[in-house]
């Protein structure tokens, strides 16, 4: 997420350019006018209703799973995992890949196999053959596909603008998400009640699709780096795993948000059941939930440059993981007082997206800023691949947890886990400074 929980957020968010393309666009309007701009504008409405299609498949294949394929604990652990299973298999090669490629057609190829492998759920199901295995299938190539999309999403912004825009691009982008997420579960939950979730599916289908044209018809001035500039690609993953892992206060970062990323899957795996059979939500009001809770990530990314000119840069680290930390407990604690479960949920979500986006966004700031600019696409992979690659284990983990103990238990193992998480960053030396270094600190453990 890169504090990222399954519910959006977390950690980088699509859309944040980490990486220089090798040359700039020839002819664009002047800096300040994207609004002019219709070559960023085509890529850009493709890519917001691609964000809201996919918070509607956020919201239907789990109630698919549940609702009509009557899904068991361990068989969310396994659907979960293969969502995911792509950041731990692929993601370091994923950014090194990239990097020799041109983003945009990467973009285009995985916009195409996201929307095959989706269309082929709804048609299963009209022809009554849909199984859970079908959707592990789905989860893991939509998951490989999303690795490759994303990791190129992010690095696109410096061949399609000037370097004056490039801020006011990320945060068009970044809004969008935003709006996407408060939107997207409630038109989500909407569809399923009025279409079924196979067919809520086809919507984002179509929005898939729509980005795929969209892109088509984006024009960038992206080269693929000179084969003279390639190393062996172990070498370069290498590089950028040395990297991460030699900076002190970036290793107390990935250290915080892998944590608490292992111990929120464990949750948020068996959420769907823990909503939708526990609680006995329907559908619509599980989307109302997280579309009112997402309305905090806004929020925060609103709040948090105010944030950190109060507490300072260093300080919102360690403050934003006790928050996010300690709100955990309220997710199972509605499960005790059901007469209040809706506004229980709905806080824990509010104020989770809140503390998730001031720790995402001061942290992915300080790690833009003291990588070197050939090393970043591999710094985000590196730490993407650490942060994001305990998420199949730890479903496989609660899937089999839930059997055994329940959905209730496990969900207080994931919550008093996600409480250890901010100890990495709330002992150690981020509370004695106010701004975090410009440069590389000294290669120490950061104590």
């Amino acid at each position: 997420m890169e504090h990222e929980q399954q519910r959006g957020e977390g950690a980088e968010r699509p859309g944040s350019a980490t990486t220089a393309s090798l040359e700039q666009p020839a002819a664009q309007p002047a800096a300040g006018s994207l609004w002019r701009d219709g070559n960023f504008l085509t890529m850009w409405s493709g890519q917001a209703l691609a964000q809201l299609g996919s918070q509607v498949t956020e919201l239907a294949i789990p109630v698919l799973a549940v609702l009509l394929l009557q899904a068991s604990e361990l068989e969310l652990g396994f659907l979960n995992a293969a969502g995911v299973a792509a950041f731990l298999v692929v993601g370091l090669p994923a950014g090194a890949w990239i990097d020799r490629m041109r983003k945009r057609h990467v973009m285009i190829w995985a916009d195409a196999v996201r929307a095959l492998a989706l269309a082929a759920l709804p048609l299963l199901w009209w022809l009554g053959a849909l199984e859970m295995w079908h959707l592990y299938a789905v989860a893991l190539v939509v998951g490989v596909a999303t690795v490759f999309f994303d990791v190129s999403y992010q690095s696109i912004i410096p061949s399609l603008v000037r370097p004056a825009q490039i801020a006011e691009a990320n945060g068009k982008l970044e809004a969008t998400r935003e709006l996407a997420n408060i939107a997207g579960p409630a038109a989500g939950g909407w569809l399923v009640a009025v279409l079924s979730a196979p067919f809520a599916i086809l919507a984002t289908v179509g929005t898939y699709v729509a980005s795929f044209v969209a892109l088509l018809l984006t024009r960038d001035h992206e080269e693929p780096r000179a084969a003279d500039d390639r190393g062996p690609i172990l070498r370069e993953i290498g590089e950028g795993l040395r990297w991460v892992f030699g900076n002190g206060l970036l290793l107390r970062i990935v250290g915080t948000t892998a944590v608490s990323n292992l111990f929120a899957t464990v949750s948020f795996t068996l959420l769907p059941l823990f909503l939708l059979r526990e609680l006995g939500l329907t559908p619509e009001a599980m989307g109302i939930i997280f579309s009112l809770g997402a309305i905090g990530g806004l929020a925060g990314a609103m709040a948090t440059p105010h944030i950190v000119r109060r507490i300072g840069e260093a300080r919102a680290i360690p403050v934003s993981a006790i928050a996010f930390s300690g709100i955990a407990l309220v997710l199972p604690l509605a499960a005790t007082v059901p007469s209040i479960a809706f506004p229980l949920l709905v806080v824990h979500g509010f104020v989770s997206s809140f503390t998730v986006l001031v720790y995402n966004i001061t942290q992915v700031t300080f790690r833009q800023r003291i990588t070197p600019r050939r090393l970043l696409g591999r710094m985000n992979a590196s730490v993407r691949f650490c942060v994001w690659g305990v998420m199949p284990i730890a479903a496989l983990f609660s899937g089999a947890l839930g059997s055994w103990l329940g959905v209730v238990p496990t969900m207080w193992i994931g919550a008093a886990g996600q409480l250890l998480s901010a100890a990495f960053v709330v002992i150690g030396p981020f509370w004695r400074m106010r701004e975090l270094p410009d440069a590389e600190p000294a290669r120490t453990t950061g104590s």
